[in-house]
C-alpha cells in the first residue's frame, strides 16, 4: 500500500435520506453511474475514480440541515449549463452563477437532501 500524507483525504461520504433516489440523482446530473454496494454495514454508492479507487460514496445517514455540511466539487458530462439544467430537473437547486477561477468554472448548488455540492469543469 502507498503511504499517504498525514494530511490527504482518504474518501468524502454524502449522507442522504433515499439511496436510490440518490444514486438516480448524481446518475443523472453528472452522467456517470455508481456502484451500489452492501459489504459494510450498511449500504453504500461508491463515486468511481479513474484508477478504480473510490473518491466519495452516497450513505444512508441524516443530511446537514440547509446545505451547512462540506461542500464537494465533481466533474459532470457537457458543459456547466448542461449540468444547471440537470440539476434543477432531477430535483436539485442551483445556487449560484458559474463562478470562474484560474483553473477553470464552477458553480455551487443541493442536492435534493440539500447537501452541498459544486460543479467543476478545467479550462481547455
Amino acid at each position: 500500500m502507498t503511504n499517504l500524507p498525514e494530511n490527504a483525504l482518504v474518501w468524502a461520504e454524502i449522507p442522504v435520506s433515499d439511496l436510490d433516489k440518490a444514486i438516480a440523482f448524481y446518475t443523472t446530473v453528472t452522467g456517470g453511474s455508481l456502484n451500489r454496494t452492501e459489504t459494510g454495514p450498511n449500504p453504500i454508492a461508491d463515486f468511481q475514480t479513474l484508477d478504480n479507487g473510490v473518491a466519495l460514496h452516497l450513505y444512508p445517514g441524516k443530511p446537514a440541515e440547509d446545505g451547512r455540511g462540506p461542500t464537494l466539487h465533481l466533474a459532470s458530462a457537457g458543459t456547466l449549463e448542461e449540468t444547471m439544467n440537470r440539476v434543477t430537473d432531477a430535483g436539485g437547486k442551483v445556487l449560484s452563477p458559474i463562478i470562474d477561477i484560474p483553473p477553470g468554472r464552477f458553480f455551487y448548488a443541493t442536492d435534493p437532501d440539500g447537501n452541498s455540492i459544486g460543479f467543476f469543469k478545467m479550462r481547455s
